[in-house]
């Protein structure tokens, strides 16, 4: 499992950004993974394609899935695309930032295109 180091929100019209800095031990580093909508310009793309995009600063192939569910526990978070999953740990993030991070999520789920658990 993945060490949360911080979780960075953006609300900068027209993007909704939410972001985890993931530590990377080996490099002295972290890397992100980034959650973004842009509501406004979405009524371009066909209803499939709606909803939150996913990175991952990882990849290679630079292609960005859409958001199915993120789950919350007291000391994890689980991101679920259409082909990956990540299970990363967020002890070390302080609990009022995360519950900014969940609330700054049901604003960009205004529409229901994910699932949001918080146990």
């Amino acid at each position: 499992m993945e060490q949360v180091s911080f979780i960075s929100i953006e609300d900068n019209p027209p993007d909704l950004i939410l972001s985890f800095a993931i530590w990377q031990p080996e490099l002295e580093d972290v890397r992100s993974l980034i959650l973004m909508r842009t509501p406004p310009y979405e009524f371009i793309f066909d209803k499939s394609e709606r909803g939150v995009k996913v990175s991952d600063e990882d990849w290679v192939d630079d292609e960005d899935e859409l958001l199915k569910r993120i789950e919350f526990d007291s000391d994890t978070v689980s991101i679920v695309t259409n082909n990956h999953m990540w299970k990363l740990n967020i002890r070390k993030v302080d609990r009022s930032d995360i519950e900014e991070a969940q609330n700054f999520l049901k604003r960009m789920n205004f529409d229901n295109r994910f699932e949001i658990s918080i146990v």
